[in-house]
């Protein structure tokens, strides 16, 4: 009992230890872009987009970067992102015309490989199962959610057909604020939020023919509530938002699941208001950040804690293989550690 009792009081020092030593390490740029799409691939390479068609790289763990506007596209505000590898990226952005573009030299040149053009085309988001297939999804266009695939990396891309594309409510669409209203996970599980006046969360697991849909407790009602971020870890799962004109208010901004979604609830110590993203690092410790400060919990999102309040970060997010963290926003890109 006197060695259980001694290494449960070492643990809990630990913990808040490392709860008070986690910071964000700001990296030395200087680009004026808002910076939304971010793309962790191991603990080395990185990428970012934002706006005015800005695009940046780093092959050193966040540590310097290398950044190039698009050619042709230096207006437009790139908030979804998804990289490969070094080399090879996928960029789409926020606004009509939508376009997806391709990389594979390193962002040298990039090719468009889908662009529509209705007048309420807006990409909210990107995420990939493998190498091959992928989704990207944006507000709806006639009522439907705008969804289009690729089964080959990128290269061509297939909009869903009508009856595969959800039906929307009046005043439902979703929230370009980080890209993480969208998650690929295991072999085919693809899951989506919207929010607005309706927030509600989507799920399939054959491309839209059959689609679950959950209505979480969440701030809504309003054009600018409900969910902006989501994360899912086996059967726990999280959503962040909240109301991004009401950046302090802390009603129902944040719920947690333990049972994939049968049941929802609120942490009992919640983030410090409106929430952008969403990301685990580990079964236990998740990070949440928005406009007003980026938080951290040690016990799977039931108590948060502040990392920093330093303004003006969207989206955070870890290594896909390793254990980089990296945090992005307004003409800023952090680690955390």
């Amino acid at each position: 009992m006197k060695a259980f009792t001694t290494l449960l009081v070492f643990s809990l020092v630990a913990t808040h230890v490392f709860a008070q030593t986690l910071s964000i390490k700001n990296c030395e740029i200087d680009i004026k872009s808002s910076f939304r799409g971010l793309s962790v691939v191991n603990d080395s390479v990185v990428w970012v987009s934002g706006s005015a068609g800005w695009v940046g790289r780093s092959l050193n763990g966040a540590t310097t970067w290398s950044f190039k506007q698009v050619a042709g596209f230096e207006k437009v505000d790139f908030r979804s992102l998804y990289a490969f590898d070094s080399q090879t990226a996928i960029i789409a952005n926020a606004g009509s015309p939508a376009s997806i573009l391709l990389t594979t030299n390193g962002g040298e040149t990039w090719k468009s490989v889908y662009t529509n053009t209705h007048k309420d085309a807006f990409f909210d988001g990107v995420d990939f199962w493998d190498k091959k297939q992928g989704v990207i999804y944006g507000d709806p266009i006639d009522g439907r959610m705008l969804l289009v695939k690729t089964i080959d990396g990128g290269k061509t891309w297939q909009e869903f057909p009508d009856a595969q594309r959800p039906l929307l409510e009046e005043g439902e669409a979703s929230f370009a604020a980080s890209g993480t209203g969208i998650r690929c996970y295991d072999k085919s599980l693809l899951m989506i939020s919207t929010g607005g006046k309706v927030s509600r969360l989507y799920s399939t697991t054959n491309f839209g023919k059959k689609w679950t849909v959950q209505s979480p407790p969440v701030i809504q009602g309003e054009s600018s509530t409900g969910i902006f971020s989501f994360a899912f870890r086996n059967n726990s799962g999280i959503l962040v938002g909240g109301d991004y004109l009401k950046d302090s208010l802390r009603v129902q901004h944040i719920v947690l699941t333990k049972n994939a979604g049968k049941d929802w609830n609120a942490p009992t110590t919640p983030t410090r208001g409106y929430r952008e993203c969403v990301e685990y690092i580990s079964d236990q410790i998740v990070i949440s950040t928005g406009p007003s400060g980026t938080d951290v919990s040690h016990n799977g999102g039931m108590d948060w804690s502040f990392i920093s309040d330093e303004k003006g970060f969207h989206v955070v997010r870890k290594a896909r293989t390793g254990k980089l963290i990296v945090i992005a926003g307004n003409a800023k890109i952090g680690k955390i550690e």
